[in-house]
């Protein structure tokens, strides 16, 4: 069934200013343009982000204490409908229009606000997830809203893909950002990111929800690994934050810059990730 709730009105963007798409410490990333561009195009980014590991969500579901699931930031679906198909009760909650009619399309039922301002209207579940999207959360106001929709005992579970490419194709593709965009050095530090990128944020996100009134946090890693045709990294990359934001012709650029590194190392290449994830229990009232 396709549905759609509107909790708030969408507000409009405002003049791109680019940064990296990855969070500092216990503040989020913050810049309003880039959190609203992921929408641009639904479908690139549902067909190229990956998914997250079958055992992280075997590991949240088995511990929860009931079947309803609130997905924060839920975008057009992935992690949601990873937890549909393990069997639970999903509503997500999503600020972009445009990524909640896509996951609306494929039977998730969406409320459209940003978390820190959505009205639950009385309801509690039993775990809040969120997969690559806290960081787009105000630290405070959403550690708070956290506890209020948590029912005691719930489990909240905050997960990010992080990614480490090989190192001479990681610096290849920073000398191929610092060519076309030498105005933003945060490609080229990003393209050079590791697996540890969001281990500041997990620990000051533990802290605060512990402050909120969960349990003292855990901290859980997956390791995977993912071969990338260069076909599939050049549908990958621009989903990255901010490019959507980059004019076309840069984006272009960038695509057959780094497409022609990809072809110099035999055309496809692996990617080493860890999905790291923060995760506490609702303490008991």
């Amino acid at each position: 069934m396709t549905t759609i709730a509107r909790d708030t009105p969408p507000e409009q963007p405002r003049d791109p200013v680019p940064q990296a798409d990855k969070p500092i410490g216990d503040q989020p990333t913050a810049d309003k343009p880039i959190a609203e561009s992921f929408g641009d195009d639904p479908e690139r980014y549902n067909r190229a982000r990956p998914d997250y590991p079958r055992e992280l969500i075997d590991r949240i579901v088995a511990g929860r204490p009931g079947r309803s699931v609130l997905d924060v930031g839920c975008g057009t679906g992935i992690a949601a409908r990873q937890f549909q198909a393990a069997g639970c009760e999903v509503t997500g909650v999503e600020p972009d229009e445009r990524m909640a009619a896509f996951a609306a399309e494929r039977g998730l039922h969406v409320e459209i606000a940003k978390f820190e301002d959505w009205d639950p209207a009385g309801r509690a579940f039993d775990t809040l997830t969120a997969g690559m999207t806290w960081h787009w959360v105000d630290p405070v106001a959403g550690a708070a809203q956290a506890a209020r929709v948590v029912r005691p005992g719930g489990r909240i579970a905050l997960f990010w893909n992080a990614f480490q490419l090989p190192p001479d194709l990681a610096k290849a593709f920073a000398k191929v950002y610092a060519e076309i965009l030498p105005d933003h050095p945060m490609y080229q530090h990003g393209a050079r990111a590791g697996k540890d990128i969001y281990a500041p944020l997990l620990a000051g996100t533990a802290k605060r929800l512990h402050e909120v009134g969960f349990d003292p946090a855990e901290q859980w890693r997956d390791e995977w690994q993912r071969t990338y045709t260069r076909t599939e990294w050049l549908d990958l990359f621009p989903t990255f934050g901010g490019h959507a934001l980059l004019p076309r012709e840069k984006v272009a650029a960038l695509q057959e810059a780094i497409g022609a590194e990809v072809d110099a190392v035999g055309g496809e290449f692996g990617v080493e990730y860890a999905t790291v994830t923060v995760t506490a229990v609702r303490a008991d009232s």
